[in-house]
């Protein structure tokens, strides 16, 4: 058995991700991935058991990468507007960071690979964001909501706005880039709508 190599592993992740951006889940395979990245099909399986194997651990990857990121620097003890602005910052230093991996995981969202990130999000979001709301509700900072309406509220506009951004225009503008000023409007318009 060949030993790993981590500068290989790194690459086929990375082809691996800017080919499933580009071409899609039916246009992905390891024999494509092998060619891609410069190796044998036999190295990616050192590292994978198979196919499926690979696309769960990168969305794994890739997702644990960004609740990293979208945690720092904030604590479920936070004012809840604080804590809401540290979350909008960190998750748009991400997309700017890593718009192939954001992408990435648009795409991945709405597939069976999903599963196991949804297992994960569950717990993190349940141990992080799940006392962050009572704090918010209990201190009169946050309307009682179910999660999932909370969830709609407090970031799809920023999701939406990342998505104008990639897209570089928007439906009626030809140019749109997203800056720390539209950012911080729109944040202020959800907190808005988030309080009692």
């Amino acid at each position: 058995m060949r030993p790993r190599d981590e500068n290989k592993e790194l690459l086929i992740r990375q082809k691996a991700i800017e080919m499933i951006v580009t071409d899609g889940l039916d246009g992905f395979s390891i024999n494509k991935l092998a060619k891609a990245a410069t190796v044998s099909p036999a190295t990616i399986y050192i590292y994978y058991k198979d196919k499926d194997d690979l696309i769960t651990r990168l969305c794994i990857g890739v997702a644990s990468k960004m609740l990293e990121y979208s945690f720092e620097d904030f604590s479920p003890e936070m004012d809840f507007a604080e804590g809401l602005k540290v979350q909008w910052v960190n998750r748009m230093k991400y997309f700017i960071n890593f718009p192939i991996e954001m992408e990435f995981i648009e795409i991945m969202r709405y597939t069976h690979y999903y599963e196991e990130v949804n297992k994960m999000l569950t717990v993190s979001f349940g141990s992080a964001l799940g006392p962050f709301m009572e704090r918010g509700i209990q201190k009169k900072q946050l309307v009682p909501l179910p999660f999932e309406v909370y969830w709609s509220i407090a970031f799809a506009p920023l999701y939406q706005l990342m998505k104008h951004h990639h897209q570089g225009n928007s439906y009626v503008n030809n140019k749109f880039e997203l800056t720390e000023g539209i950012m911080m409007q729109t944040l202020e318009l959800v907190l808005k709508a988030l309080k009692p």
